[in-house]
């Protein structure tokens, strides 16, 4: 019980993460010591698994698919969106630099302490570690392309999508704006989908279907690499998640773009403008928050040796 009753904090650790623009549900289950096990989980919801439910051997779907695991993981992700990540989402409208401060301090320190689960460092590793935070810094510069609903590429853009909600350090909906499709996919389908109208019908299926695909493909490849690579693999989920810094620095001014649809009127941050701070109170404050994010992650890990040791 007191081990569900973690990963039901971990859940909902990953649906506060949601709220924050840049920050992945992926990144939070990384940096928590759950990754490979929601990996694994993800890849067995597979043939087998449909078998099972159907054939009506719940016990033994239960034990394929770690389904206490999952449940407790989901029910952690619902209950947070739905309570304390508004609470989150009002700190972070009103006090943002403090926010991005707190998962700033949260993520370099975890950096440090993931990096350590790589057992032994290798030229190999160090270049999948760069090549990792390359590409994480490289999505945070590109530019948004230009909208498109063809039905291919809709479902590239589920695959695409899908795969960057599991890697760590790489938001969805961000990487749907780099597409050109964020507005197409989550504004105007999804308005229109809740009057039923059948254009959301035919931008969302393919969307879905692709998303399903990706889930299946890419977990059961990330659970092939963590098995017969798993200091590459290691070193280049690192390497993400490190890049991310790039978008997460408490100090910056977003370029935000507004959408339109049925009405309503919605911003979606495109990219963001760097700066260094001033030396000001609120810049002392952020790096005292900072540094409680460092403090809090060193104070887990050291626990989490005793409980081990």
């Amino acid at each position: 019980m007191k081990e569900l009753f973690a990963i039901f904090l971990k859940g909902a650790a990953m649906g506060a993460a949601n709220v924050i623009p840049g920050v992945s549900g992926g990144t939070v289950a990384f940096i928590t010591g759950i990754y490979e096990r929601l990996i694994n989980a993800l890849k067995n919801l597979d043939g087998g698994a449909l078998k099972l439910l159907f054939a009506g051997c719940f016990r033994d779907l239960s034990a394929k698919i770690d389904f206490p695991f999952l449940a407790a993981l989901g029910l952690g992700v619902v209950v947070s969106i739905l309570t304390f990540a508004e609470i989150l989402k009002y700190f972070f409208v009103n006090h943002a630099v403090y926010v991005w401060s707190f998962f700033f301090g949260l993520i370099v320190a975890s950096v440090y302490f993931v990096g350590k689960q790589v057992k032994a460092w290798s030229l190999g590793t160090v270049f999948a570690l760069l090549v990792g935070a390359a590409i994480a810094v490289g999505v945070a510069l590109l530019k948004p392309a230009s909208e498109n609903d063809n039905v291919v590429y809709l479902f590239l853009c589920g695959i695409i999508a899908m795969a960057s909600m599991i890697i760590p350090g790489i938001s969805g909906s961000f990487v749907l704006l780099l597409l050109g499709n964020y507005q197409l996919i989550m504004i105007e389908s999804v308005s229109k989908l809740k009057s039923l109208e059948p254009e959301a019908f035919s931008i969302l299926i393919p969307v879905g279907a692709g998303a399903v695909f990706g889930m299946i493909v890419l977990s059961h490849f990330l659970a092939w690499i963590f098995r017969r690579f798993h200091n590459h693999a290691v070193s280049l989920l690192t390497g993400f998640v490190a890049g991310s810094l790039l978008v997460i620095w408490p100090w910056k001014e977003a370029i935000v773009s507004t959408f339109e649809a049925a009405g309503v009127v919605k911003e979606k941050v495109i990219g963001y403008d760097w700066f260094l701070p001033g030396a000001e109170m609120t810049t002392f404050i952020a790096l005292g928050i900072m540094g409680l994010g460092v403090l809090l992650v060193w104070v887990m890990e050291k626990y989490g040796a005793v409980k081990e040791a």
